[in-house]
């Protein structure tokens, strides 16, 4: 069949077109940074990714700026941390986009907290009198690396979702992902030879020592170097540590908050130094956007050693990706100073 050539370039034309819009990354906006290096990693190519909160920010207290609201109103997939972590900013930032592509319920919104595993559920009521409580359990998840790899899997899948076309890069990059945050964990060899997803199952039923030693090779990585301190007392800044220490077997004995949100008070102060002494606490662990001043005034009186690390991408100059969360929180614990 003979077909006009102004209809075989207008086919041509509408092909290419088509094309083009196929081909367009995904627009991401994440609320924090790491959900945004994460997000990155895994939608590779095919996503555009942008983040409101810094971590040398306070998620706690961040303003709604305009700029927010923008990034919001092109996106295509939202993606929040979730457990009312932005609860106090989140809402402005959604309802002043009016973008119903990212509203909650809608498959452009995603909450990052959907599997993870959660601690500190508050049982039985709460109120404002008992400090920044959240009714969904401490949301400082992502400094498990089990739940950065939980995440990982659910951005995953929800991209996979949004452009079924691109499936497999996403389960590709998502398997190079959940690889490098396997050794970093357990180290390479052990990885190779048994498997992260073993491993892990191993560490959560407490059989990890015999899949060790079934295995022939050594323990790597992060759990290889925190095991020198691994029972060790540490008291934090904010609640916000909770998962990392119980991860690597460190023991929170205190807050300098009295209550989450809190200021420390001297009458709070004067009571943990009391206990830290009583029990032989090594560490006073905070971010960097706390003042030092009251953890400074313990460690003077109890010998313990303050630490300073991020618990965000971005929170310090160091700190570039959630592995690099880790790793500087491992060198500064494992330091010999």
């Amino acid at each position: 069949m003979n077909i006009p050539m102004a209809l075989r370039l207008s086919a041509f034309v509408v092909f290419c077109l088509n094309l083009g819009a196929r081909a367009e990354p995904l627009r991401i906006v994440t609320t924090t940074s790491d959900l945004a290096d994460i997000a990155k990693r895994i939608a590779g190519e095919h996503g555009v990714v942008q983040f409101v909160c810094n971590g040398n920010e306070d998620p706690h207290f961040l303003t709604a700026r305009p700029s927010y609201t923008l990034m919001a109103r092109k996106a295509d997939l939202w993606i929040r941390i979730g457990m009312e972590l932005e609860v106090g900013w989140e809402p402005v930032i959604l309802d002043g986009a009016r973008n119903p592509r990212i509203h909650v319920g809608q498959p452009g919104h995603l909450d990052a907290s959907l599997r993870v595993h959660k601690l500190d559920v508050p049982h039985g009521p709460i109120s404002r009198a008992m400090g920044d409580i959240h009714p969904s359990g401490n949301p400082h998840y992502w400094l498990d690396p089990w739940n950065v790899r939980v995440v990982a899997e659910t951005i995953a899948e929800r991209l996979a979702a949004l452009r079924p076309s691109n499936e497999a890069d996403f389960r590709r990059n998502l398997d190079c992902f959940k690889r490098e945050l396997d050794e970093r964990m357990f180290g390479p060899a052990l990885v190779a030879d048994l498997g992260g997803d073993v491993l892990w199952d191993a560490l959560h039923k407490e059989t990890l020592d015999t899949a060790i030693h079934s295995s022939g090779k050594s323990l790597g990585g992060w759990m290889a170097a925190m095991a020198s301190v691994r029972g060790r007392g540490l008291v934090t800044y904010h609640k916000n540590w909770e998962y990392f220490a119980r991860r690597f077997g460190l023991v929170v004995m205190a807050e300098l908050e009295p209550k989450p949100g809190i200021p420390p008070t001297a009458a709070h102060l004067a009571t943990v130094a009391e206990r830290m002494k009583q029990e032989g606490v090594s560490f006073i662990l905070q971010d960097p956007f706390y003042s030092r001043k009251a953890a400074d005034r313990l460690a003077g009186q109890t010998g313990a050693r303050v630490l300073v690390a991020a618990s965000s991408v971005g929170g310090s100059p160091a700190v570039g990706s959630v592995f690099q969360v880790f790793e500087e929180l491992v060198a500064l614990f494992t330091r010999k100073n």
